[in-house]
């Protein structure tokens, strides 16, 4: 298993909550979307509930019996709780960028993030295409956040709409 990291805040110490959450499998997306999805199938973050990481601080899987659609992605949830949760806040348990990699937008680019390396910063989720990029980001969010701000305008504007 492979750590994921839940930062609160950007607080030093920013591995204040470390938790365990992490296969490494890659992840099957399509980089077109202003949300990563998987090509075959229209599901947002490999069917991973995007509230969990908030709630339980680890990446789980989703069921079809919970489903959502937003932003034209099929979202998938662990509970009814969980659903009813991000249906009121997407803004807030939605991947930030989308679910591509600030690592990488960082640089210039567009890269799906692996749900199963995460972080959450400043109460928002950030999923990454790397660990060494998850781990990068760990280390100086503001950093990293700083560069995407520059960059993820003109990114975005080259993704299907």
């Amino acid at each position: 298993m492979r750590p994921g990291i839940a930062l609160i805040g950007l607080a030093i110490p920013l591995l204040a909550g470390l938790w365990l959450a992490c296969l490494e499998l890659p992840a099957q997306a399509a980089t077109t979307e202003r949300i990563v999805v998987n090509r075959f199938s229209g599901v947002a973050i490999e069917g991973f509930d995007p509230v969990g990481y908030f709630v339980d601080g680890t990446a789980e899987q989703g069921t079809a019996e919970f489903e959502a659609n937003m932003w034209g992605a099929v979202w998938r949830f662990r509970n009814e709780g969980n659903r009813a949760s991000f249906l009121a806040h997407p803004e807030i348990y939605g991947p930030q960028f989308g679910g591509y990699d600030p690592a990488d937008i960082a640089r210039g680019v567009t890269v799906p993030g692996n749900p199963r390396f995460f972080v959450i910063a400043a109460q928002r989720l950030y999923l990454f295409s790397l660990e060494a990029n998850r781990d990068a980001f760990a280390a100086d969010p503001e950093r990293f956040l700083y560069e995407v701000g520059k960059r993820w305008p003109a990114l975005q504007d080259k993704l299907s709409q």
